[in-house]
């Protein structure tokens, strides 16, 4: 049997498992280490067992931890709500603005967790009953927090891209930073869109009543300290390291051990707050290690077939593409993958591929990390079985219909394309921070 065709088993294997409901790193790994064994004799166990010792040594890893209890840290004590409290007084006066107020309450979760489900947990239960409440278009609210909570991802300290460059073997510092402007635009174009619709048709999102919108400054400063504060935690982490006066994993324990004080100081630290924290912490770290440890065999594995070359001339010299639609292939492959996979599964599936072959056709491997997150954005919204389409209908009241959450994302998986369009056309969206940062 030809190198080809045992990639092609291996990749046929690991999906027809994962059909069977076993779980991702199962098939994975499972795959990985019956595959080595077949390939190379009992001796071929060395492969996925030496990615095993990679993982074990791999210092950066000690941030994952760190940055999800950070996050339910800010999340269970309550501190969030303070931040939708902010956002309420500051940006009733606009139109749409409890909408825009809602994805910057998603920008600064994000800040916070690294993950989508917190977005969308506190955007579906603080945000959601409020913005229905005061007569806003429930699709149009089912969509921003949608679209809002996908941001989790792609802004620092997003977990999907620490999986990212343990696959790929990046920095992850420099991942995180190439994430920061990419975010903050397609955060910007959603407020755009918002303000631009609600202007046009005042009814999606009227302004709140004078009687609301009536509150004296003193109380709108206690609001915006209140609000701010998971902004100065996240500066307390993310300044250091910046300025290279930390470490990344030193850095991530100082945002744990400030996010701690805070829900300390603030009186919202008990027991039940400690130990969901702590039990959450302790359930997603190990999760995803058993990803990257699966991945990592089955990468390896791979790799020793010689199959990424084969791939990589069939593409360049047999069908005779470009590297650039290549790439927009890969792309188009991750947003048909995402209507029935989860990001970290098709990370796992397809790295020990996309990864090398990016790295052949001489495209940067940081600015793919993001091309690979936004992709991922969009897939976790797109029918039929978008991962926060679910959990939107998981949360949502009964009035919200299934059809409402499906209508509701389009113009932003729309706004989406466009921001991935453009970091596709100009790179230095991604890059140029890392590359000032860490070329100091």
């Amino acid at each position: 049997m030809s190198y080809e065709m045992i990639a092609i088993f291996m990749f046929a294997s690991m999906m027809l498992m994962m059909m069977t409901g076993q779980r991702v790193f199962g098939a994975i790994g499972g795959v990985a280490a019956v595959a080595a064994v077949l390939l190379w004799t009992p001796g071929g166990m060395n492969i996925p067992f030496s990615s095993a010792m990679k993982l074990m040594k791999w210092y950066p890893l000690l941030t994952l931890p760190m940055f999800i209890f950070m996050g339910y840290v800010l999340s269970e004590s309550k501190i969030a709500d303070d931040l939708y409290k902010m956002f309420h007084v500051w940006m009733g006066p606009v139109s749409g603005g409890l909408a825009i107020g809602t994805i910057g309450l998603m920008v600064l979760v994000s800040a916070m967790n690294g993950l989508s489900v917190a977005g969308m947990a506190i955007g579906a239960t603080i945000a959601l009953p409020e913005l229905l409440r005061r007569g806003y278009d429930k699709r149009m609210v089912t969509g921003v927090i949608q679209a809002g909570s996908s941001l989790g991802i792609l802004v620092p300290p997003s977990v999907v891209l620490v999986l990212y460059a343990m696959i790929a073997r990046q920095p992850v510092g420099q991942l995180w930073l190439a994430g920061v402007f990419p975010g903050l635009m397609m955060a910007s174009a959603f407020i755009l869109y918002i303000y631009l619709r609600c202007k046009a048709n005042p009814s999606l999102g009227p302004v709140l009543p004078p009687e609301e919108r009536t509150v004296p400054l003193g109380e709108k400063i206690r609001l915006l300290r209140a609000g701010l504060l998971p902004v100065v935690i996240f500066m307390t982490m993310m300044v250091p390291f910046v300025n290279g006066w930390t470490s990344l994993v030193e850095s991530s324990a100082i945002g744990a051990i400030t996010a701690f004080l805070a829900a300390v100081l603030k009186g919202r630290m008990n027991r039940q707050v400690f130990e969901t924290s702590v039990r959450q912490t302790l359930a997603i770290s190990c999760m995803f290690m058993w990803i990257i440890l699966a991945a990592l065999g089955f990468g390896a594995v791979f790799d020793g077939l010689g199959a990424v070359k084969a791939i990589d001339m069939l593409f360049t010299e047999q069908l005779g593409l470009n590297p650039w639609m290549i790439l927009i292939l890969m792309q188009l492959s991750f947003l048909i993958m995402g209507t029935f996979l989860d990001d970290t599964a098709m990370l796992v599936i397809v790295a020990p591929l996309y990864v090398p072959l990016v790295a052949a056709l001489g495209f940067d491997l940081i600015w793919y990390g993001i091309l690979y997150t936004i992709t991922t954005q969009i897939a976790y919204m797109t029918p039929p079985f978008g991962y926060n389409l679910f959990l939107m209908r998981a949360m949502a009241p009964p009035e919200i219909t299934l059809r409402d959450i499906y209508s509701s994302i389009l113009p932003f998986v729309g706004v989406m394309l466009v921001c991935l369009a453009l970091i596709m056309i100009f790179p230095q969206i991604a890059l140029w921070l890392p590359n000032y940062v860490y070329g100091k």
